[in-house]
């Protein structure tokens, strides 16, 4: 038995403990906004928060987390998660839309951090965030847009 906080509620489940962190949250608790990609934390599509801080769920086994506040895609909030969502949707930045719940987990944790980013700190902070449609110019307009909207 793992018991896992996700998104503020606790899900106790009956899974072997290496179970990708990722399996439990879409399988086990039935949240899909987080993607499997790769399978391997290259491409950013996995990202959630634990206890505040990104990791791709993908490799994380749910043993490292038990006891951790995990948040996905579906449980954010605060002025961080709302001015990324705006921005996003003033700049169109979805095309598929696959990747996106990564990428906005990405930006969300970036701007936490870093509330004036460059071009450069957005690079760095996004590399590893893939995104096959290649909306990587809207999706850094769309992170300046948010920082700016904190700023107000």
């Amino acid at each position: 038995m793992v018991s896992l906080k996700v998104n503020g509620t606790t899900h106790n489940l009956d899974i072997d403990e290496e179970t990708p962190l990722l399996w439990a949250i879409r399988d086990n608790i039935g949240l899909t906004g987080t993607k499997f990609g790769c399978g391997i934390a290259q491409c950013g599509a996995c990202t959630v928060f634990v206890d505040g801080q990104a990791q791709r769920s993908c490799v994380t086994p749910v043993s490292a987390v038990a006891g951790s506040e995990i948040t996905t895609i579906e449980g954010l909030a605060g002025k961080e998660a709302e001015a990324v969502q705006a921005a996003w949707t003033s700049r169109d930045v979805p095309q598929c839309g696959y990747c996106q719940s990564g990428q906005v987990m990405s930006a969300i944790a970036l701007l936490k951090e870093n509330k004036k980013p460059t071009d450069r700190d957005i690079d760095l902070a996004m590399n590893g965030n893939i995104c096959r449609c290649a909306t990587y110019v809207r999706i850094r307009a769309a992170i300046h847009d948010a920082a700016r909207a904190l700023e107000i």
